[in-house]
């Protein structure tokens, strides 16, 4: 069981840990060509997670500000815009309330299942199809850190109904990847952040000396 005290700390609180998770690992595609569409799909999902931004005229080119921002501009994709370094208030988008009803599955998380509401709300064509091919395997890449050893796919397409309340659902011919896969990606993720912080362990010692 992962909890908050360690877990790093979100640059950006406003768009969940889901949304961090998810650039983690379009970090770990290799196809440039790939990561760059997950990247899209990435800003499509912060604006539907924190839909205040939009009051901006130039929103879209904010978020792709803070989802850069979030992956420690470390994430080589064919960015649309100039990438502005951010600091200070300019890295706090307008602040969303927050809903007190339960999370159904914790496993989740709150804002993967407010992801789900947020996409349940659009209009049937490509978008909504490629966010909910991503919202299913975050869920299965969620589902495999709380339960490694069991995971039923089926179960997550269930579970994606139930908390769109049916208006969201996955294709028949979707495949999910192989469980082994997520773990690979998850694993390279944390061995990613490992041997960064060595880096810096190593380069803050060296300037001691």
């Amino acid at each position: 069981m992962e909890y908050n005290t360690q877990r790093e700390q979100l640059k950006i609180t406003d768009y969940g840990r889901n949304v961090a998770k998810m650039i983690d690992y379009a970090k770990t595609i290799a196809d440039r060509e790939e990561r760059t569409q997950m990247a899209h799909v990435i800003v499509e999902t912060m604006a539907l997670v924190n839909p205040k931004v939009k009051e901006r005229t130039d929103y879209r080119h904010i978020l792709w500000d803070h989802l850069m921002l979030m992956a420690d501009y470390a994430l080589d994709v064919d960015c649309p815009y100039p990438v502005n370094r951010m600091e200070g208030e300019e890295m706090k988008p307008k602040a969303i309330g927050h809903r007190d009803s339960k999370i159904r599955y914790r496993h989740y998380g709150r804002a993967l299942e407010d992801m789900i509401r947020a996409v349940a709300e659009m209009p049937e064509g490509d978008e909504k199809s490629v966010l909910t091919q991503q919202i299913a395997h975050t869920m299965k890449r969620q589902y495999l850190q709380w339960n490694r050893d069991s995971v039923d796919n089926d179960l997550i397409r269930e579970q994606l109904s139930e908390l769109s309340d049916g208006r969201v659902s996955l294709s028949p011919d979707f495949q999910f990847r192989d469980s082994k896969i997520y773990l690979d990606a998850m694993a390279a993720v944390v061995a990613k952040k490992e041997a960064g912080e060595k880096k810096k362990k190593k380069k803050k010692k060296k300037q001691q000396q």
